[in-house]
């Protein structure tokens, strides 16, 4: 029996999984410990440190350790397996603040909150600390990035650090600062990734961080792509070295190096081409209406002729990508909805309109009174109108499994926020939009510029979709298509799309 064997692991239940997903606390495999705790130790003497220790199973494979954790249950666990460790009850971040200790080295899997629920004292202390040292994250930076940051300031001078990270390291635009920040304090930045999960139930794809070298900096990342993590005693000596600037030529995303260097100089050559086009060269791409009540605003044609709301306050909708199946919303399309009964009318009373008596007791009914309360609504005035809302020429889905759908808007449709709108600038004509999004370049450039979102799904933003490459498939040639479909078969495997 090894010492992980003693610790008493969560189970699987609906409740341990939701708190789990709350707490970003999923815990480590055994090798994938030994792993990163052999590359982060050089003897038993080493001070090293865990910011979010968990069960403690880190401390565990390397006794002489600090672990910081707020969890009390989770505390009682190390506590009683590591009891040669020193372990901190508490937040990590206000700890990091008063501490004076540095330590030689550190591990460990940071918990992976998203910016929804990295709010309060807790967000506002790590902003704090990691502007201290140069580092300032957006609104939407989850937790894991500020751990990485803190955690390095911590270290001694040629210290090292081994964590796993969420695979959005490679994508979000959030983690560029933190890459930054590492090749800015390291002599060597390794990321590892791993096509295979790491972690089981977790759909978030996770790949590893290795840091030595605290104090000085490097001009290149080492990167390298492994099929299935086993234990490493050391970090993987194959793969790439990717020049800061050339990392930063990609928009600062590494993900584009899961790629042969074939593909890539594919793509930076039609990206240099003058004759190439961004979708936002063409197009604004942005996101459609938010109602903060979509049941409420959105109603079926039978409700809303039961109700006597004015035909001119309803706007046929496209509620979300399934609807975009065809090419184009054509009136045909739209009939079918209506005569299915689909809760497609949106109810849209601008702000100066006059409201009509049926509307005013639709507003004034109970769903009206519970629509009112909602964020969205009570934060605008007057808050049954809901703004931005357009008939663009097109629609963009922006997630999906094979890849985005562009769609014309014959039926003068608008959209809520689940799909993308594009409205075409001066002088485009959604026919040729469409022949060049039609081309095999354009969903290579759609993989490379979007990024996964778990289950195999590929998601857009709309600054990815402006970054979107079109060019015609005229200037590809034989060899170019090859590589095209090489290129976006390995990243659909990578975003576990069969």
């Amino acid at each position: 029996m090894t010492p992980f064997e003693t610790l008493p692991f969560f189970s699987d239940s609906e409740a341990d999984q939701a708190w789990r997903k709350a707490s970003g606390s999923y815990y480590t495999p055994e090798n994938l410990v030994r792993s990163l705790v052999s590359w982060a130790t050089r003897s038993e003497a080493d001070r090293m440190l865990d910011p979010s220790c968990g069960d403690g199973r880190f401390l565990l494979a390397h006794r002489n350790s600090v672990g910081i954790e707020q969890d009390q249950e989770a505390c009682h666990i190390v506590h009683a397996h590591s009891p040669g460790s020193l372990i901190h009850e508490g937040d990590f971040f206000a700890w990091a603040s008063e501490t004076r200790e540095r330590f030689d080295c550190a591990a460990g899997n940071p918990p992976f909150i998203r910016y929804q629920s990295f709010n309060g004292q807790t967000r506002r202390t790590a902003q704090r600390l990691c502007e201290r040292h140069g580092v300032k994250f957006s609104a939407l930076s989850s937790s894991w990035a500020p751990f990485l940051v803190t955690t390095a300031t911590l270290l001694k001078p040629g210290g090292r650090m081994a964590f796993v990270v969420p695979a959005e390291i490679g994508h979000a635009q959030y983690s560029a600062p933190v890459l930054e920040f590492f090749a800015d304090r390291f002599s060597r930045v390794h990321i590892i990734a791993v096509r295979n999960k790491l972690f089981r139930g977790l759909s978030e794809d996770c790949w590893l961080l290795y840091a030595e070298g605290y104090g000085s900096k490097t001009t290149a990342f080492h990167f390298t792509a492994l099929e299935d993590l086993e234990f490493y005693s050391q970090p993987p000596k194959f793969g790439v070295s990717i020049p800061i600037s050339e990392w930063r030529q990609w928009n600062r995303r590494l993900r584009p190096f899961l790629l042969s260097g074939e593909a890539r100089k594919l793509y930076r050559r039609v990206s240099d081409d003058d004759d190439s086009k961004r979708l936002g060269d063409l197009a604004k791409v942005g996101i459609g209406y938010v109602t903060g009540a979509n049941d409420f605003f959105h109603l079926r044609p039978t409700t809303a002729k039961s109700l006597g709301i004015p035909e001119n306050l309803l706007y046929p909708a496209v509620r979300n990508g399934k609807s975009l199946t065809e090419g184009s919303v054509t009136n045909a399309l739209v009939k079918s909805w209506l005569a299915a009964d689909e809760q497609v009318l949106l109810l849209r009373i601008a702000p100066e309109t006059r409201v009509p008596i049926s509307v005013k007791r639709y507003l004034d009914s109970s769903e009206g009174k519970k629509a009112r309360q909602t964020y969205k609504c009570r934060n605008r005035d007057p808050w049954y109108s809901v703004p931005d809302v357009t008939v663009p020429n097109g629609f963009l889905t922006y997630m999906s499994g094979h890849g985005p759908r562009l769609v014309r808007n014959q039926a003068k449709c608008v959209g809520t926020n689940s799909v993308h709108v594009i409205h075409l600038g001066n002088g485009v004509s959604m026919k040729k939009l469409l022949d060049l999004w039609g081309g095999p370049f354009t969903a290579f450039s759609c993989e490379v510029e979007g990024h996964p979102l778990g289950g195999g799904m590929l998601k857009i933003e709309p600054r990815e979709a402006a970054r979107i490459l079109l060019t015609e498939s005229t200037r590809l040639s034989k060899k170019d298509r090859y590589t095209i479909e090489d290129a976006i078969a390995t990243l659909k495997r990578w975003r576990h799309y069969d």
